[in-house]
């Protein structure tokens, strides 16, 4: 199905014209570029390697400090829609990095937002009164409207990919936020509360979901891999996503985050999978292993830390020279819930 828009007569063109003074337009001349027959995303296939961002964002650290800048974060800024600070439509990614004895000052946002670490030890986030130190492909999230700040103790720099619904909040027109009156917010909590309390398949009795996030806010890497490397021994793969799993929320069962999905999978070497394409603009980044992806007409060869977006409706194949994990994150959450998600295998 394409709307084709009405021949333009003299008589039209004037008309137009005249209702333009009063804010008005017809929407025959425009419903075409309304109401499409399947996505057309501005949205382009991309892929950031992180040795070269890291290079920069150690050039970075040398000119602006983590008090000043709030968050020293280099935006992964979309090809096709250069100037949104977007990565997809609705979603924005960076890569953060904090040096030793530096803190990324307390505050909180209505965004909702995802830490995953990729290089580096010895920093920490916390979270509403409860720090936990991050280790490389931990997925850790700071709901929205929490109070978070970052440090680092130790002794080296640590870089982080940040994976926010900014986009969406702002196209919602929603966005509040905050500063904390201290650099760092008060500890109420002991490191591992969270993971004590929800993160074994148990909740205290007394629990109540106050919101659609997860009360737990950290999931270690050595867990999920795990998991998914036991999944592969005893199960068969998907042929299009391997292992895959979805982060859930531990008190509720759905996504951690309302408006942003997380998923991690295995594809073990010598995998080669179907050609796939969903709704949901999709951001990988590289946990282990190397292989390559077929992304609509481009194919990115990647390694150890690299990430890479997926636009809407754009197919994907995934090959696998060693055994891999890739984490990603989408809006399919909010697509699910509008009734909007699709997904389908090509041949």
């Amino acid at each position: 199905m394409k709307i084709e828009r009405p021949p333009t007569s003299p008589e039209r063109a004037a008309f137009y014209a005249r209702i333009d003074k009063d804010h008005l337009t017809p929407l025959w001349e425009v419903l075409g570029d309304l109401v499409l027959r399947e996505p057309q995303s501005p949205c382009v296939p991309a892929m950031w390697k992180f040795a070269r961002v890291k290079e920069l964002l150690l050039e970075a650290g040398s000119l602006i400090t983590a008090q000043e800048a709030e968050r020293r974060v280099l935006v992964l800024e979309n090809p096709g829609m250069r100037g949104a600070s977007s990565i997809t439509r609705t979603l924005f990614c960076g890569l953060q990095m904090i040096l030793p004895g530096e803190i990324a000052p307390a505050h909180r946002h209505k965004q909702s937002a995802l830490r995953f670490l990729v290089d580096g030890e010895g920093a920490y986030t916390a979270v509403d009164g409860e720090r936990v130190t991050m280790h490389p492909g931990d997925f850790i999230i700071t709901p929205s409207w929490s109070w978070h700040d970052h440090g680092n103790p130790g002794s080296e720099p640590v870089i982080w990919m940040d994976g926010l619904d900014i986009p969406l909040v702002r196209m919602l027109d929603a966005s509040f936020a905050e500063r904390y009156p201290e650099s760092t917010q008060a500890e109420t909590r002991p490191e591992g509360d969270a993971l004590a309390r929800y993160g074994a398949n148990l909740v205290p009795i007394e629990y109540t979901a106050p919101s659609l996030n997860s009360p737990l806010f950290v999931y270690p890497y050595a867990r999920s891999r795990e998991a998914l490397e036991r999944l592969h021994r005893h199960g068969p793969l998907h042929p299009a996503h391997g292992v895959k799993m979805q982060y859930v929320n531990p008190a509720t069962g759905g996504y951690p985050m309302p408006t942003i999905g997380t998923f991690i999978q295995w594809l073990p070497a010598g995998f080669s999978g179907d050609r796939y394409r969903s709704t949901d603009g999709t951001v990988f980044c590289v946990a282990e292993g190397k292989g390559r992806s077929v992304v609509g007409d481009k194919t990115f060869e990647w390694g150890p830390r690299d990430i890479f977006v997926v636009p809407s409706w754009v197919s994907v194949r995934h090959e696998a020279a060693e055994d891999s994990v890739l984490f990603s994150f989408s809006d399919r959450p909010v697509q699910k819930v509008l009734g909007l998600w699709r997904e389908e295998t090509l041949a």
